[in-house]
């Protein structure tokens, strides 16, 4: 039972993310579902681009405002902020990484975990539901 409470939070800790997310504009949100991968480190990994180190604060600050508020959670553990060219915001369950553009082509977290399901969210004015 414990184990799909946990699952349903990992959702809805998802969507409140991207939420955040797509508040600050953030460009080519990616959603890597993982619960179905063996050895996965969280049920999701959110990865998104900003064109600026400015944005990339903004988004990272907007992610955490989010779900301060809907959920009560702090990250974990964050990463980067001084660097100003990759966050990293870890909510155990959900890891969230913003980037500038070249910093993730660099990376390509995606190509990492091919085998999980990927959704692309879509810029939009309304933020949207991941399932």
């Amino acid at each position: 039972m414990k184990s799909t409470l946990v699952r349903q939070d990992s959702d809805k800790l998802a969507d409140v993310v991207v939420r955040g997310m797509q508040e600050k504009k953030a460009a080519d949100i990616v959603v890597l579902n993982l619960k179905d991968l063996k050895n996965a480190v969280a049920d999701y990994f959110i990865i998104c681009s900003a064109s600026s180190d400015t944005q990339i604060d903004a988004i990272a600050r907007s992610v955490e405002e989010e779900v301060e508020k809907l959920t009560g959670q702090n990250p974990w553990q964050t990463e980067g902020r001084m660097n100003r060219e990759w966050v990293l915001l870890d909510y155990v369950d959900v890891v969230v990484h913003v980037f500038l553009r070249d910093r993730r082509q660099f990376y390509g977290l995606e190509e990492l975990w091919g085998d999980a399901q990927i959704t692309y969210v879509e810029e939009e004015e309304t933020p949207a539901v991941i399932r």
